[in-house]
């Protein structure tokens, strides 16, 4: 196989085949995170946070089961292998959040809403690559690192599990996996959720998505001739990434990033094809593309910072049980609730 695609397309193919299932999974599962905190908060829903949590459980028990099994060495997933910044997982899910409100959706949500048609998510996918991107490798990357400088972890790795691990001796695998049971447990006894076995299916669909990024980047590194990270699926540097891409293609390789926005876009359009739900839809209204631009670069800003998005943090982090995670996923929920509140303060008449 290495012999016809190489490893970069093989590892691009992974990416590919995982982000159809996130992209299929968002349109037709309605996963998404800012619509499980607009129903959380305003919908008198936990349905869709649920499905969230649900998610993570999943991922959670197939990644340590990947690493009991020696097809994946958590150790080696950027989450676990650079020092935790606690104040940079705050500022960055803060902004995140914020910036997630004003655009109307995080990164992996307007890639989805693009694969249907929407010009308007594409304005904010764009602009958000490009944010992360300043701020990663552009002007702003020396600010950065002045104020966040990322150092390589030298003693024990940044994870819930790992710690556990280091206190009883037990061994990492059943204690991620027991964590991971306990999560989906939790996401379970919700009467909502259990009563809606389409939501249970989907969530589950984008945790087994994620433990395949795992899987497939790992196969690939630890198997081929080319060294490569071991990754799942993120969407904030990943755009930036796939963006230069397709400028570049030429001279430079594919990766899993550039397969995983391809397809979650490609899931996407399969999706919104199967509901009859594709049309082309543009913004109108100057004010609403402004808000929407400017939120799309608070986003791809806060999530360099917090060295991951909604997914990123929220599933993939989540599913080494990193610490970075939650403290960057409560974050962006308490950045989301306070753009929220803006716009919609903003909308009520003056008294």
């Amino acid at each position: 196989m290495y012999q016809f695609l190489g490893d970069n397309t093989l590892v691009a193919l992974f990416g590919l085949a995982s982000g159809i299932l996130l992209g299929l999974a968002a349109r037709l599962g309605r996963f998404c995170t800012m619509g499980a905190i607009e129903d959380m908060l305003y919908g008198g829903s936990s349905l869709r946070m649920r499905m969230w949590i649900l998610a993570i459980g999943v991922a959670v028990m197939g990644t340590f089961a990947l690493s009991g099994a020696g097809m994946m060495e958590t150790e080696r997933s950027f989450y676990l292998s650079i020092q935790w910044m606690p104040l940079a997982s705050i500022l960055g899910g803060l902004m995140f959040g914020y910036g997630m409100a004003l655009a109307g959706n995080c990164g992996y949500g307007c890639i989805a809403r693009l694969g249907g048609g929407d010009f308007r998510a594409f304005v904010i996918v764009v602009v958000m690559g490009i944010s992360a991107y300043v701020v990663l490798h552009g002007p702003l990357a020396y600010l950065r690192n002045w104020a966040f400088m990322q150092q390589d972890v030298t003693g024990l790795p940044p994870g819930l599990v790992h710690l556990l691990s280091s206190q009883t001796g037990l061994p990492l695998a059943p204690l991620g996996i027991a964590i991971g049971a306990l999560i989906t447990l939790g996401a379970l006894s919700s009467r909502d959720l259990i009563s809606a076995p389409k939501s249970i299916f989907w969530a589950c669909i984008v945790g087994l998505a994620i433990t395949g990024g795992w899987a497939g980047s790992y196969w690939v590194a630890t198997t081929g001739f080319t060294a490569m990270p071991v990754v799942s699926h993120s969407f904030s540097a990943p755009v930036g990434e796939t963006l230069l891409y397709f400028m570049t293609a030429s001279a430079r390789a594919p990766s899993f990033a550039v397969g995983s926005v391809a397809g979650v876009a490609t899931g996407a359009f399969i999706g919104s094809l199967i509901k009859g739900h594709f049309r082309w839809e543009a913004c109108e209204d100057p004010r609403e593309l402004r808000r929407q631009m400017t939120g799309a670069a608070i986003m791809g800003a806060g999530a360099v910072l917090a060295m991951g998005c909604t997914v990123g943090q929220g599933l993939s982090a989540f599913s080494v049980l990193a610490y970075s995670a939650p403290v960057t996923f409560l974050a962006i929920v308490a950045g989301a609730a306070l753009g929220l509140r803006q716009l919609i303060e903003g909308f009520q008449p003056a008294e």
